[in-house]
């Protein structure tokens, strides 16, 4: 009896003809991801007309090219800026030039390493109540669900730790963000169309309240902080941005700013975390051999405690899982650009005004790049890739501030649920990948968890 090769997990139909204008907005609005054509995932370039000219760019030399070399010639695109402006405004993530170099100057000391791991109590924290409340579950459970919930513990405590934890509202700032994405994140026909930004787009108009109460909490949040003075434990995220001023100009950023800003790594902290967590255990659930060699590695490191952030270095597998999770799963699933300057690309005619996508799903599957790309197998990261062929966290120098703060808390989180469970798939409950901003599992990720024998859950 031969053993059948096991079936690869679940991933996005991409395009197999063109959509058309009409077929291009109905198709964003269900799932970015597959506006994507199919070849995309064996040609480094595929170019192509939708009321805007546009270029999708897989070829690692290209995206070098655009992420490192000319970033200046290739700024975020006019709709991921109508898409964000209403809700961080100027900040980092959006910003761009002179405005964007001195936040990111005055914010990186902020996400040094020795800040991210002096943060680590608190995400073993969360790993710990996350235990509890899966050995608490009497049946399936939504994995996504529970891992947002361990992720936001995370992300408010090292943002608004202390007293300003009480004034920072968590349930209402996650309700209105969950609101903002739903009602503003879909491209709209106008986009499509390449029409000027100063037309307002009908669907972005409804999400103001929830905004301004989202910005009115992180308000009153650091107003209470800079009143009070902090004097135990390591600083916050919150402490640690009061502070910073940008060491070539001395600037340092006004409160709006300074809100703007927390509220992108509020955002950004905890969902594109949960999403890998959620994404990671159903991938282990789908591969019972993989789950097995991890949940060893994890009781033996760990011996029934909770991971630490001094636990990374015996950790190997788990990381591996992470990074595998990340290829087949990037959070940020497609970035886009807006062309500046004329350039070449892959010897295509680049012009100023075009749209340049860069679709990290199929960059992460590409036939060229990629040994049986659809398939999930951790060791492929024995081995180094091609920096610009994984692209989970960006590149160049506005690749992903929080990069190492989202991959301690990953395996600390999953390298803990891994040592005190096991995983197993609910047959007929597949989550579906849907890119709306973010990679999500829609349906949920829904699996059992086992308590494991001697496990201190």
């Amino acid at each position: 009896m031969f053993d059948l090769p096991r079936p690869d997990p679940v991933k996005v139909p991409l395009a197999v003809r063109p959509l058309g204008i009409m077929g291009t907005v109905a198709t964003a609005r269900r799932n970015l991801l597959e506006l994507i054509p199919a070849i995309a995932t064996r040609q480094p370039i595929v170019s192509g007309k939708t009321g805007l000219r546009w270029h999708m760019v897989m070829d690692p030399a290209s995206l070098r090219r655009i992420l490192k070399e000319r970033v200046e010639d290739y700024p975020k695109s006019t709709t991921t800026k109508l898409i964000l402006n209403p809700a961080i405004g100027e900040s980092m993530f959006v910003a761009e030039g002179a405005h964007w170099r001195w936040q990111r100057r005055a914010a990186a000391p902020a996400f040094a390493q020795r800040h991210v791991e002096a943060l680590g109590p608190v995400m073993s924290a969360a790993a710990e109540a996350s235990t509890r409340r899966l050995a608490a579950a009497t049946g399936p459970v939504d994995l996504f669900a529970e891992t947002i919930a361990a992720t936001f513990e995370v992300i408010s405590d090292v943002t608004f730790s202390g007293g300003g934890a009480a004034v920072f509202d968590r349930d209402a700032v996650h309700h209105a963000i969950e609101g903002y994405i739903a009602q503003t994140a879909r491209i709209s026909l106008m986009d499509v169309m390449g029409l000027p930004a100063w037309l307002p787009r009908p669907g972005r108009l409804f999400a103001g309240p929830g905004l301004r109460r989202m910005k009115a909490l992180a308000d009153r949040a650091i107003a209470a902080r800079a009143r009070t003075a902090r004097d135990q434990g390591p600083p916050d995220l919150l402490d640690l941005l009061l502070d910073a001023q940008d060491p070539e100009t001395g600037r340092r950023m006004s409160r709006d700013e300074l809100r703007d800003n927390l509220l992108t790594f509020i955002v950004a902290g905890h969902e594109t975390t949960a999403l890998t967590l959620a994404w990671a255990l159903y991938l282990c659930a789908h591969d019972p051999e993989v789950q097995e060699r991890a949940a060893a590695e994890a009781r033996a490191a760990l011996g029934g405690r909770v991971a630490e952030a001094g636990d990374l270095g015996a950790l190997p597998l788990t990381l591996r899982i992470v990074n595998e999770t990340l290829r087949l799963y990037p959070p940020a699933a497609f970035l886009s650009r807006t062309a500046q300057a004329h350039d070449r690309l892959c010897g295509r005619e680049v012009r100023p005004g075009d749209t340049v996508m860069m679709p990290i799903y199929a960059l992460h599957r590409h036939h060229l790049l990629w040994d049986r790309p659809d398939a999930f197998d951790p060791d492929r990261f024995l081995t180094a890739p091609d920096r610009y062929a994984f692209l989970p966290f960006g590149a160049g120098p506005r690749i992903c501030i929080g990069a190492s703060f989202a991959l301690q808390e990953a395996v600390i989180i999953l390298a803990t649920l891994l040592s005190r469970f096991r995983f197993d798939p609910v047959p007929g409950r597949l989550p579906e990948p849907r890119m709306i901003l973010t990679l999500r599992p829609h349906g949920g990720v829904w699996l059992r968890a086992v308590p494991r024998a001697g496990g201190q859950s």
